[in-house]
């Protein structure tokens, strides 16, 4: 949690997490410090300059040796995934009374997927990418469909360049129907993307929001969560690592986002644009849409 409380021209947030983890999610005070300086800049000025100037003013308090504030010898490798939390808390903070300055919650992460075993000739390889997912929707506009969010932006392999290096077929890599929160302004989608293994290699994947969704705001519905499952072998990973064999079939899919304000105040024409393309299966449009 963070509570947040604003001064004259000065701003403080105090967190609250859990202690620090064996896993590598753990946040080092500096990476807590730019996460906040990015959330804070983005909904009171994003045309403020990143220096001294921005920093200077917002105090960031969290107790030695949490989740937030790991002490050594503490895993730090994954903490990019806890920092996408981190902007969730601030924005969900400051929605309260600043909601026209804050979108609904994105998907909350940083889905990875990292493959390596070895080739024929006995040289190693390794393949690893990051995935986007939704973007939440704002008060005046739609979310973002398939995108990396708040502490990420990377780009995706083309997949001739992925099957033409790697062991690995793409066999489906496509937007998930749905999985925006419906809304005044509808969420963004998730991605689904799908991977053949050619030959045995070793995978482990990380991310966010399998259990809690991206939350809305003002009536939007939540976004749907994400989902990592070798297919027909789900016992395949254990705490999202473990070998795969040639021909098993690795799914990823990545949360939406959240809508924004009640749904059935949106446009009849955005509606049917939505039914049309996908984006929201008729059965839920007609329970939650004037149609």
């Amino acid at each position: 949690s963070v509570t947040i409380t604003v001064k004259g021209d000065e701003i403080h947030l105090d967190f609250v997490s859990p202690p620090q983890v064996r896993a590598g999610l753990n946040v080092v005070y500096t990476a807590l410090l730019s996460t906040v300086y990015y959330a804070v800049k983005t909904v009171v000025d994003p045309t403020v300059l990143p220096n001294a100037g921005l920093a200077r003013p917002i105090h960031v308090t969290a107790k030695k040796g949490t989740l937030l504030n790991c002490a050594h010898p503490a895993a730090v490798d994954g903490r990019i995934a806890a920092c996408q939390r981190v902007v969730d808390l601030i924005h969900g903070a400051l929605a309260e009374v600043v909601p026209d300055r804050v979108t609904a919650a994105c998907n909350g992460s940083v889905a990875v997927a990292s493959f390596s075993g070895t080739r024929p000739d006995g040289s190693l390889w390794v393949y690893l990418e990051t995935i986007g997912g939704g973007f939440g929707a704002r008060h005046n506009k739609d979310g973002l469909d398939g995108v990396h969010v708040h502490m990420t932006n990377t780009s995706n392999l083309p997949l001739e360049s992925l099957e033409t290096e790697y062991p690995l077929t793409l066999v489906a890599y496509e937007l998930v129907d749905g999985s925006g929160g419906a809304g005044e302004f509808r969420g963004g989608m998730g991605l689904r993307r799908v991977y053949r293994a050619e030959a045995d290699c070793r995978v482990s994947v990380g991310g966010s929001r399998f259990v809690s969704h991206p939350w809305g705001l003002k009536g939007g519905l939540s976004g749907a969560c994400g989902s990592f499952t070798v297919i027909g072998a789900p016992d395949r990973l254990v705490n999202g690592a473990g070998d795969i064999h040639k021909g098993d079939v690795l799914e990823i899919i990545t949360p939406g986002a959240g809508g924004y304000g009640a749904p059935r105040e949106r446009a009849p024409a955005s509606v049917a644009a939505d039914i049309r393309d996908g984006r929201v299966p008729l059965d839920i449009a007609k329970s939650v849409y004037t149609v």
